[in-house]
Protein backbone atom coordinates (compact mmCIF):
# COMPACT_ATOMS: atom_id res chain seq x y z
CA UNK A 1 0.00 0.00 0.00
CA UNK A 2 2.84 2.11 0.91
CA UNK A 3 4.64 1.98 -1.89
CA UNK A 4 1.36 2.53 -4.57
CA UNK A 5 0.84 5.52 -2.43
CA UNK A 6 4.48 6.82 -3.07
CA UNK A 7 4.16 5.56 -6.55
CA UNK A 8 1.02 7.45 -7.07
CA UNK A 9 2.47 10.75 -5.75
CA UNK A 10 5.07 10.78 -7.98
CA UNK A 11 3.39 10.54 -10.89
CA UNK A 12 1.01 13.21 -9.87
CA UNK A 13 4.40 15.15 -9.08
CA UNK A 14 5.73 14.62 -12.63
CA UNK A 15 2.40 15.68 -14.06
CA UNK A 16 2.03 18.48 -12.05
CA UNK A 17 5.41 19.89 -12.84
CA UNK A 18 4.60 19.36 -16.66
CA UNK A 19 1.28 21.04 -16.95
CA UNK A 20 2.94 23.74 -14.96
CA UNK A 21 5.73 24.29 -17.92
CA UNK A 22 3.09 24.22 -20.32
CA UNK A 23 1.10 26.68 -18.77
CA UNK A 24 3.43 29.23 -17.74
CA UNK A 25 2.43 31.15 -20.99
CA UNK A 26 2.83 34.77 -19.86
CA UNK A 27 6.14 36.66 -19.06
CA UNK A 28 6.58 39.57 -17.81
CA UNK A 29 9.84 41.51 -16.38
CA UNK A 30 11.74 44.92 -16.58
CA UNK A 31 15.48 45.73 -17.21
CA UNK A 32 17.73 48.20 -16.14
CA UNK A 33 21.31 49.25 -18.37
CA UNK A 34 23.40 51.01 -20.45
CA UNK A 35 23.00 52.72 -23.51
CA UNK A 36 25.63 53.19 -25.90
CA UNK A 37 24.23 56.00 -28.48
CA UNK A 38 25.64 57.64 -31.63
CA UNK A 39 23.57 60.43 -33.77
CA UNK A 40 24.24 61.33 -37.36
CA UNK A 41 26.60 63.64 -39.19
CA UNK A 42 26.41 66.41 -41.52
CA UNK A 43 27.15 66.64 -44.77
CA UNK A 44 28.37 71.00 -44.01
CA UNK A 45 30.30 71.76 -41.29
CA UNK A 46 28.99 74.33 -39.14
CA UNK A 47 31.49 76.96 -37.99
CA UNK A 48 30.46 78.51 -34.40
CA UNK A 49 33.10 81.69 -34.22
CA UNK A 50 35.08 81.01 -30.72
CA UNK A 51 33.21 77.72 -29.70
CA UNK A 52 34.36 75.39 -32.88
CA UNK A 53 33.40 73.63 -36.54
CA UNK A 54 30.68 71.19 -35.76
CA UNK A 55 30.00 68.10 -38.30
CA UNK A 56 27.72 65.74 -36.02
CA UNK A 57 24.80 65.62 -33.38
CA UNK A 58 24.76 62.72 -31.23
CA UNK A 59 22.97 61.83 -28.03
CA UNK A 60 25.12 60.90 -24.88
CA UNK A 61 25.55 56.92 -23.61
CA UNK A 62 23.94 57.24 -20.58
CA UNK A 63 21.23 54.64 -18.10
CA UNK A 64 18.23 53.70 -19.29
CA UNK A 65 15.11 51.01 -18.16
CA UNK A 66 12.67 49.41 -20.13
CA UNK A 67 9.52 47.25 -19.52
CA UNK A 68 8.35 43.97 -21.35
CA UNK A 69 5.42 41.64 -21.40
CA UNK A 70 5.43 38.77 -23.93
CA UNK A 71 3.10 35.66 -24.34
CA UNK A 72 4.76 32.03 -25.14
CA UNK A 73 2.62 30.97 -28.64
CA UNK A 74 4.32 27.61 -28.05
CA UNK A 75 7.37 26.54 -25.93
CA UNK A 76 10.19 28.32 -27.84
CA UNK A 77 8.02 31.24 -30.11
CA UNK A 78 7.36 34.46 -27.73
CA UNK A 79 5.06 37.31 -28.99
CA UNK A 80 5.22 40.58 -27.30
CA UNK A 81 5.91 44.22 -26.35
CA UNK A 82 8.78 46.33 -24.94
CA UNK A 83 9.20 50.15 -23.72
CA UNK A 84 12.31 51.12 -23.04
CA UNK A 85 14.01 54.59 -22.13
CA UNK A 86 17.35 56.46 -21.81
CA UNK A 87 17.58 59.81 -20.12
CA UNK A 88 20.61 61.20 -21.66
CA UNK A 89 21.67 64.92 -23.27
CA UNK A 90 22.56 65.63 -26.50
CA UNK A 91 25.55 66.96 -27.52
CA UNK A 92 27.19 68.71 -30.76
CA UNK A 93 30.37 67.11 -31.74
CA UNK A 94 33.72 68.30 -34.33
CA UNK A 95 36.63 70.01 -32.72
CA UNK A 96 34.92 70.16 -29.50
CA UNK A 97 32.18 68.75 -27.89
CA UNK A 98 29.02 71.64 -26.19
CA UNK A 99 25.96 70.26 -24.82
CA UNK A 100 22.63 71.59 -26.23
CA UNK A 101 20.86 69.91 -23.38
CA UNK A 102 18.84 66.74 -21.83
CA UNK A 103 16.86 64.96 -23.73
CA UNK A 104 14.82 61.12 -23.47
CA UNK A 105 14.91 59.06 -25.63
CA UNK A 106 11.62 56.48 -25.97
CA UNK A 107 11.25 53.29 -27.70
CA UNK A 108 7.94 51.36 -28.50
CA UNK A 109 8.38 47.79 -30.13
CA UNK A 110 6.19 44.74 -30.82
CA UNK A 111 8.89 41.81 -31.20
CA UNK A 112 9.10 38.10 -31.70
CA UNK A 113 11.60 36.43 -29.96
CA UNK A 114 12.75 32.50 -30.46
CA UNK A 115 13.73 30.70 -27.14
CA UNK A 116 16.53 28.24 -27.31
CA UNK A 117 16.11 24.58 -25.09
CA UNK A 118 12.83 23.49 -23.19
CA UNK A 119 10.03 25.26 -21.52
CA UNK A 120 11.18 24.16 -18.07
CA UNK A 121 15.01 24.66 -18.96
CA UNK A 122 17.16 26.73 -16.11
CA UNK A 123 18.68 28.78 -19.03
CA UNK A 124 17.39 29.73 -22.22
CA UNK A 125 19.08 31.56 -24.95
CA UNK A 126 16.75 33.52 -27.13
CA UNK A 127 17.19 35.81 -29.93
CA UNK A 128 14.82 38.48 -30.43
CA UNK A 129 13.20 40.86 -33.76
CA UNK A 130 10.74 43.70 -33.89
CA UNK A 131 9.76 46.68 -35.37
CA UNK A 132 7.80 49.97 -33.72
CA UNK A 133 9.52 53.97 -33.46
CA UNK A 134 11.90 55.74 -31.42
CA UNK A 135 10.60 58.37 -30.12
CA UNK A 136 13.14 61.84 -29.77
CA UNK A 137 12.12 63.83 -27.20
CA UNK A 138 12.58 67.67 -27.08
CA UNK A 139 15.47 69.53 -25.98
CA UNK A 140 15.50 73.07 -24.16
CA UNK A 141 18.30 74.47 -26.09
CA UNK A 142 20.19 78.18 -24.02
CA UNK A 143 21.51 80.43 -26.78
CA UNK A 144 22.99 83.55 -25.91
CA UNK A 145 20.68 83.76 -22.55
CA UNK A 146 17.66 82.89 -24.48
CA UNK A 147 15.17 79.30 -24.08
CA UNK A 148 14.67 77.44 -27.10
CA UNK A 149 13.10 74.50 -27.40
CA UNK A 150 14.44 71.63 -30.13
CA UNK A 151 11.19 69.92 -30.90
CA UNK A 152 11.30 65.99 -30.74
CA UNK A 153 10.16 63.99 -33.03
CA UNK A 154 9.18 60.02 -33.87
CA UNK A 155 10.93 57.73 -36.37
CA UNK A 156 10.35 54.34 -37.34
CA UNK A 157 12.77 52.06 -36.22
CA UNK A 158 13.50 48.46 -35.68
CA UNK A 159 15.34 46.11 -32.38
CA UNK A 160 17.17 43.56 -32.41
CA UNK A 161 18.55 41.26 -29.43
CA UNK A 162 20.60 38.08 -27.74
CA UNK A 163 20.18 37.41 -24.61
CA UNK A 164 19.19 34.78 -22.21
CA UNK A 165 16.84 33.83 -19.07
CA UNK A 166 18.10 31.85 -16.52
CA UNK A 167 15.43 30.39 -13.47
CA UNK A 168 16.88 29.39 -10.07
CA UNK A 169 13.46 29.09 -9.51
CA UNK A 170 10.03 27.95 -11.13
CA UNK A 171 8.37 32.12 -11.44
CA UNK A 172 11.31 33.77 -10.70
CA UNK A 173 14.23 34.49 -13.62
CA UNK A 174 17.00 36.78 -14.45
CA UNK A 175 17.65 37.91 -17.93
CA UNK A 176 20.68 39.68 -19.40
CA UNK A 177 20.33 41.01 -22.54
CA UNK A 178 22.52 42.64 -25.74
CA UNK A 179 20.24 44.89 -27.36
CA UNK A 180 20.57 47.03 -30.91
CA UNK A 181 18.01 49.62 -31.93
CA UNK A 182 19.00 51.60 -35.28
CA UNK A 183 16.54 54.61 -36.07
CA UNK A 184 16.61 56.28 -39.76
CA UNK A 185 17.22 59.63 -39.50
CA UNK A 186 17.91 61.22 -42.68
CA UNK A 187 19.39 60.84 -46.04
CA UNK A 188 22.18 62.75 -47.69
CA UNK A 189 22.30 63.40 -51.31
CA UNK A 190 25.53 61.53 -53.35
CA UNK A 191 24.33 62.18 -56.79
CA UNK A 192 22.91 61.54 -59.32
CA UNK A 193 22.56 57.98 -60.85
CA UNK A 194 20.82 57.57 -64.72
CA UNK A 195 19.57 54.19 -66.13
CA UNK A 196 19.12 54.11 -70.10
CA UNK A 197 15.51 52.40 -69.16
CA UNK A 198 14.80 54.24 -66.19
CA UNK A 199 15.94 57.55 -66.43
CA UNK A 200 17.87 59.51 -63.41
CA UNK A 201 17.18 60.14 -59.91
CA UNK A 202 18.76 61.11 -56.92
CA UNK A 203 21.19 59.01 -55.06
CA UNK A 204 21.42 59.12 -51.28
CA UNK A 205 23.90 57.75 -48.10
CA UNK A 206 20.94 56.88 -45.65
CA UNK A 207 22.40 57.59 -41.44
CA UNK A 208 20.61 56.11 -38.58
CA UNK A 209 20.88 56.71 -35.45
CA UNK A 210 21.92 53.67 -33.32
CA UNK A 211 21.34 52.72 -29.53
CA UNK A 212 23.32 49.67 -28.39
CA UNK A 213 22.21 48.61 -24.58
CA UNK A 214 23.71 46.42 -22.07
CA UNK A 215 20.70 45.05 -19.50
CA UNK A 216 19.98 42.95 -16.52
CA UNK A 217 16.54 42.64 -15.08
CA UNK A 218 14.38 40.21 -13.62
CA UNK A 219 11.37 37.83 -15.28
CA UNK A 220 8.13 36.63 -14.01
CA UNK A 221 6.03 34.06 -15.79
CA UNK A 222 3.07 32.24 -14.65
Amino acid sequence: MIRKATLMVAVVTLAGSAAWAQDARVEIGGTAGWTFSDGVGGANAVVVPGVGTFTRIDPKDAFSWGLRLGFMVNDNVEVGGLFNLQSTSLELGGTSTVKLGDEKLYNYHGYIAYNFGDADAKARPYFLGGLGATQLGAVAVNVGGQQRDIGGNTKFSTTWALGVKMYPGRNVGLRLEARWTPTYIKSDSTGYWCDPYWGCYVTGNAQYANQFELSGGINFRF
